[in-house]
């Protein structure tokens, strides 16, 4: 573990390499507690570098064993060998030389799993960000592109199954139980893409043929006996490969695509060139042991590491400040991939609510940065949701700016002009101003600003003249670092909908460019005027939240109830139910507070039964438009003087209103959506399933609600349902026989799949109330908990810091003392899990004076330990900051 050198990387200080790495060819001969690593480089000095300056390799916690340089030994004096560097003072003066470096390390012993390391018996890998140091000593930075050979070594017995990047060349035995694979990678890539996998795993074949005709072997490896689990996976691969090529034009280009699962994985996946490496947590699904959310995720992913084939590594990124350039566009990528294979509306309010709960919150605290950083101190910790979901949100906006066919053009163009090359921002930006002729420089501030932009309309209409007016005006606040910041290029759909339901047509618009129904914000300040509007409309705003922004507009209730039921755009009429539920929560929070009862309009518990029913909408779109906002939500929206028992309090009044005035409808509903047929994943049979799910949460708060969710739970034939029927019984009647019945008999069910006991531990971790912190203690000693494994630290301890705002945010601070406890133990086998667990904190300054003052004790004993890690220091100093 590296402990914190205080070194900043700043992206005004890159400068190219001395040396390049054109071949590296690497030996492993496997041992748990021994490798040997040997590496033979072919470097040459790069063009235009005068003399032969040192050549500085990069080392973490490596011992060397041996040194040599064009076949000969290399005396002591001639290096300085450390475990973090190898420095050749005075390489050869001509301009390729060959350099073998042989180097030991210790898998069993990796618990940071980064490097090579292993997981249930299972050699593996994950080298990004700077993992390959852990390796051997390599230039181990994203511009170094290199052709990889490959030649694995281990006993047959304990690793019948050889894997690493590219395609296949010669196998063979190599007697005394040993044996050996070659891999051979044709395309460039640098160290952070290098993956081996060795072990023996269970394996579900299949095939792909390209659309130039080419029969590609895919292969995902799982542990034996889970082949089955791997089934939707495969297919999930198979639609990804087939929808990049209609989409985007980009064939697949090697003999192989393999998929390993392991258990042990900081990550979600990774998209090693031809060998992805997954947590076994997004290939593994069935009914009986996945979610609904699991397939949906599955997918996703798959798809997300799959396209990251083109972007991310057959075009790179220069150095890891561009890491939005493959991160932020992939997700784009995945996210389109999604919305095509399900429905577009409802994956696009998925998309916005985990925005809206991940990525704001870090561009209204202490960690924000742009989407393109310009300094680190831990490159680990930038692996972001700016980075990723606000880099899709920028490569969306493009498109909007652009259009669909000039936005296909430009990524067109994108491939042509740069496969093979580590990019940047910059050379992604000029290939969309060169394909379309537009000027694109005010809109990469979005690259290059922090912070969430806000935007305040007002408007007006004047019935004598047929006009309608919008007064708009951008702003985005101060964030860390960056108190002054420059105007934004903010794309604004909109439509303004008339009495019918249906966009009025307007005849002019002065004061904006508008094109195609979008206003192209520029300035500080827009007065937009629409003439030909003879009615007065309720102003659309924001459609398919065209722009990652806060929308602050005048707008009456009546006219947001009537958006919910009537407007086109299918996010804007969710969105504006939302508003009227995130309002009422709010002003019900200020109730509580004030020592009053909270109170509801009528028209509003109404319209969510209204909504329930609409029999036009799709299912999915029903359950995502009657959930309430979550207490996290709320808080961000509030902002300050956070008190998350008064909002949790506020919320469940909410769901008891409108519970009771629709019981005898959401019952009805209920029924009518009751199980039927055999389980299927696709989207209409998950929708019907979420709806009915998100009923019977409501149904649950009323008398004997755990009685209905007790028949539920014993009914399911699935885990979707029977997670959701476990989740309400503990959160709604925590102390009911039902609650303490059902979730013995979960755990007696599946107390040997890890990952279905993750949804067991999630499901307590998020108990509300002040007796979570005690749970959540006791769960850690639970046999089926491992603070070793980043899945269960992930499903407690996440999940409770993250998720449960009243038990986290104990008024006393013991939910605090707890997590320092725990991240710190959790730091000494895994400083990038901790770091991430540490996040929690962000918004600590959000809390009330009481709470914010323990919070702040809980970061300070943090930082004061010692020896602590990069990756947690830099968390915890910047969110003190």
């Amino acid at each position: 573990m590296r402990t914190d050198t205080g070194q900043v990387f700043r992206l005004e200080d890159y400068r190219p390499s001395d040396y390049h790495i054109p071949l590296t060819d690497l030996t492993f001969r496997l041992s748990p507690d021994s490798t040997r690593v040997i590496s033979e480089l072919t470097i040459e000095r790069r063009d235009g570098i005068s003399g032969t300056p040192p050549l500085v390799l990069d080392g973490d916690g490596l011992v060397l064993k041996r040194v040599e340089l064009d076949g000969k030994a290399l005396a002591p004096s001639a290096y300085e060998a450390t475990p973090e560097s190898l420095v050749i003072a005075n390489p050869p003066a001509g301009k390729r030389f060959r350099l073998l470096i042989e180097t030991e390390i210790a898998p069993s012993q990796n618990q940071a799993l980064m490097g090579l390391y292993r997981s249930n018996g299972v050699y593996c890998t994950q080298c990004e960000a700077e993992g390959f140091r852990r390796i051997t000593y390599f230039l181990d930075r994203p511009d170094i592109l290199s052709v990889y050979t490959v030649r694995i070594e281990a006993k047959r017995d304990e690793a019948p199954l050889l894997l690493a990047n590219g395609n296949p060349g010669e196998r063979g035995d190599l007697g005394d139980g040993r044996h050996f694979a070659v891999w051979h990678d044709p395309f460039p890539k640098p160290s952070y893409l290098f993956a081996l996998v060795a072990g023996d795993l269970g394996l579900v074949s299949d095939s792909f043929v390209t659309a130039s005709g080419r029969e590609v072997a895919l292969a995902i490896y799982v542990e034996h006996g889970k082949e089955r689990l791997a089934t939707y996976a495969m297919d999930s691969l198979k639609r990804s490969m087939r929808w990049d090529e209609e989409v985007f034009g980009r064939e697949y280009d090697l003999d192989v695509f393999n998929i390993v699962a392991v258990s042990d994985f900081n990550m979600g996946a990774m998209e090693n060139k031809g060998l992805n490496v997954f947590n076994d947590k997004y290939v593994l699904a069935d009914e009986e042991t996945a979610t609904d959310a699991d397939f949906a995720n599955i997918e996703a992913i798959i798809a997300h590491e799959y396209f990251h084939n083109w972007t991310g590594n057959r075009i790179t990124c220069r150095d890891w400040f561009q890491l939005c350039l493959k991160e932020g566009l992939t997700v784009f990528r995945d996210h389109e991939f999604s919305a095509d294979q399900r429905s577009r509306a409802v994956k696009r309010i998925a998309e916005v609510r985990t925005l809206r709960a991940h990525q704001f919150p870090e561009d209204q605290g202490p960690l924000a940065h742009p989407v393109r950083p310009r300094r680190y101190r831990e490159i680990n910790n930038f692996y972001t949701a700016t980075v990723y979901e606000k880099g899709s949100e920028v490569v969306r906006m493009i498109r909007t700016i652009l259009g669909a066919d000039m936005f296909r053009k430009g990524m067109d163009l994108y491939f042509e002009r740069h496969d093979g090359d580590a990019a940047t921002i910059e050379d992604f930006l000029q290939v969309f101003e060169d394909a379309s002729g537009r000027d694109l420089s005010q809109f990469a501030l979005w690259y290059h600003q922090a912070g969430t932009p806000n935007v305040t309309v007002a408007a007006s209409h004047n019935a004598a003249s047929n006009e309608f007016t919008l007064e708009i005006e951008q702003s985005v606040p101060p964030t860390p670092s960056e108190s002054r910041k420059r105007l934004m290029h903010i794309p604004l759909a909109f439509g303004l909908v008339g009495q019918d339901g249906k966009d009025i047509a307007y005849a002019a618009v002065d004061g904006a460019s508008v094109e195609d129904g979008v206003i192209h914000l520029r300035k500080r300040r827009h007065v937009v005027t629409f003439s030909g509007v003879a009615e007065r409309p309720a102003i659309s705003l924001n459609r398919g939240f065209s722009a990652p922004i806060t929308l602050s507009i005048e707008q009456k209730p009546e006219d947001l109830m009537f958006l919910a039921r009537h407007d086109g755009d299918a996010f804007s009429r969710w969105q504006a139910f939302n508003t009227l539920l995130t309002d009422a929560l709010i002003a019900a929070t200020r109730n509580v507070l004030g020592g009053k009862k909270p109170a509801f309009a009528k028209e509003l518990v109404e319209l969510a039964g209204i909504i329930a029913g609409d029999e036009t909408l799709e299912h999915a779109f029903r359950a995502l438009a009657i959930s309430l906002p979550g207490e996290a939500d709320i808080a961000r929206d509030i902002g300050a003087n956070i008190d998350p028992d008064a909002i949790h309090a506020a919320r469940e009044a909410l769901v008891g209103a409108i519970a009771e005035t629709n019981q005898s409808h959401f019952k009805a509903l209920y029924e009518k959506l009751g199980a039927s047929g055999s389980f299927s994943p696709d989207a209409t049979s998950a929708g019907r399933r979420a709806l009915r799910n998100v009923l019977l949460d409501y149904l649950s708060i009323l008398p004997h609600g755990e009685m209905l969710a007790a028949d539920h739970f014993s009914a399911a034939t699935n885990m979707t349902d029977r997670a959701a029927a476990l989740m309400v019984l503990a959160h709604r009647h925590p102390k009911s026989a039902e609650a303490v019945n059902a979730l013995a008999a979960f755990e007696e069910k599946y107390r040997s799949d890890a990952l279905v006991m993750d949804k067991w531990f999630q499901i307590q971790a998020a108990m509300p109330g002040q007796d979570a912190v005690d749970l959540v203690r006791r769960l850690t000693a639970h046999p089926a908990f491992s603070m070793a494994n980043p899945n269960r630290v992930r499903s407690l301890i996440g999940t409770f810091a993250s998720a449960n705002q009243t038990g986290f945010h104990r008024a006393d601070g013991t939910g605090y003392k707890f997590f320092v406890e725990t991240v710190l133990a959790v730091e000494k086998r895994n400083p990038q899990v901790a770091a991430r667990l540490a996040t929690a904190l962000r918004s600590w300054r959000s809390l009330e004076p009481g709470r914010q003052a323990k919070a702040r004790e809980a970061l300070l004993a943090i930082s004061a330990a010692e020896n602590l890690s990069a990756d947690l220091r830099d968390i915890v100093e910047r969110t003190l900051a």
